[in-house]
């Protein structure tokens, strides 16, 4: 059995933890947040990763929050209906398939609740240092003592602590693509029942859609530029950003930003990839969007991010077994995962602006261009 501090709670930290469990391993995660992260879009689970799910016995469970979405319109700036569409949606894809569309605190949740029996939280705290001497890595956190690990493993998302810390800064890594985008809850105040509706201004879009059985709603604001650079975590100047961006396009743009500012789950950044040779140092690793970031406009940053943490705890528990070799199990991970992950990178041309459109078939054929191994 092994030590393992896995760092970050979302989608991949969750998994990688539960597997990691389930192989016998000890593991700590370790959150920044004071909890499980509310808020986020309504995330799919495709293909392969629908596998995954079924293996942690969370496949029924995330069916039944599924946002059931019929639809979706596009309007005018008066709030006209220009077209509608019943056969697809802008997050989601084609409503007739076998994929799983939830809300991403929804899926949160249901993961957290298979593992906190196995696994220890640390929520409230990070990871100030890390020292891998070879036969351990010392770990300071902000808040609880240090600790002695043997492993760690870097799920801490785009802007990754655990890759700045080990890797170095995150410019050596990151593809910007230019798309900004804010995504909060609001009050379902146009009554929206189990449906999408879109605005497409000159220079920024809008969006809102009912969630949780039409009892709230979630929006999504977001426009292009290249040039701009703003902190991710600097909100105050999100929210003048988006005001300043926002102000002319019409439409339902002033309640969304009166919302906004007081939204309990306000999310704002830049669609970007994180693009890396190697995905471990050491005894450190990454998984998800930490070392592999698809971005949101690929459509699959929540399957890549399953399907990887599925594999690495799978490849670690071979290679520990067959000879207590994390080095081989750290490999083997990235040579079974890195072409998948290329393929899933690439799929952002089909939405962005101006990117050539991907034929669906094309999509099917990426998404399940991995057979699962059973670990």
């Amino acid at each position: 059995m092994t030590d393992i501090l896995v760092s970050g709670a979302s989608v991949a930290g969750a998994t990688v933890a539960y597997w990691l469990a389930h192989h016998g391993h000890s593991v700590t995660v370790v959150e920044r947040y004071p909890g499980l992260r509310p808020g986020g879009q309504a995330i799919d689970v495709r293909g392969p990763a629908l596998t995954v799910l079924e293996r942690m016995m969370l496949r029924a469970a995330a069916d039944h929050r599924r946002t059931r979405i019929r639809g979706a319109s596009v309007v005018d700036s008066d709030g006209n209906e220009l077209s509608r569409d019943t056969e697809s949606t802008p997050t989601g894809g084609l409503i007739a398939n076998p994929d799983i569309e939830l809300l991403r605190d929804d899926l949160i949740e249901l993961l957290y609740e298979a593992t906190q029996l196995k696994v220890e939280y640390l929520f409230d705290d990070s990871i100030e240092s890390l020292d891998d001497d070879g036969t351990a890595v010392a770990v300071t956190f902000e808040r609880a003592a240090t600790r002695d690990f043997g492993l760690v493993i870097g799920a801490d998302g785009l802007h990754s602590n655990v890759r700045q810390l080990v890797f170095g800064p995150e410019e050596q890594f990151i593809d910007r693509l230019g798309t900004h985008a804010a995504i909060f809850t609001v009050p379902n105040f146009l009554d929206l029942d189990y449906w999408q509706t879109w605005h497409y201004g000159d220079k920024t879009m809008a969006g809102i859609y009912s969630a949780r059985n039409n009892t709230e709603a979630r929006a999504m604001v977001g426009f292009m530029d290249t040039d701009l650079k703003i902190d991710y975590r600097d909100t105050e100047a999100q929210f003048g950003e988006l005001e300043k961006r926002m102000a002319d396009d019409g439409w339902i743009r002033p309640q969304l930003l009166e919302y906004m500012r007081t939204a309990p789950d306000f999310y704002f950044d830049e669609m970007s990839q994180i693009k890396m040779d190697r995905w471990s140092k050491g005894r450190v690793t990454l998984v998800g969007d930490a070392g592999y970031c698809c971005s949101p406009l690929s459509g699959q940053g929540t399957s890549v991010a399953l399907l990887g943490a599925y594999i690495l705890a799978g490849e670690l528990a071979q290679a520990i077994q067959a000879g207590d070799d994390y080095e081989l199990g750290f490999t083997n991970y990235q040579k079974e995962f890195q072409d998948y992950v290329k393929r899933n990178q690439w799929l952002v041309v089909d939405n962005i602006p101006g990117g050539a459109p991907i034929p669906q078939e094309v999509f099917e054929r990426i998404v399940n261009s991995i057979t699962l191994k059973k670990y």
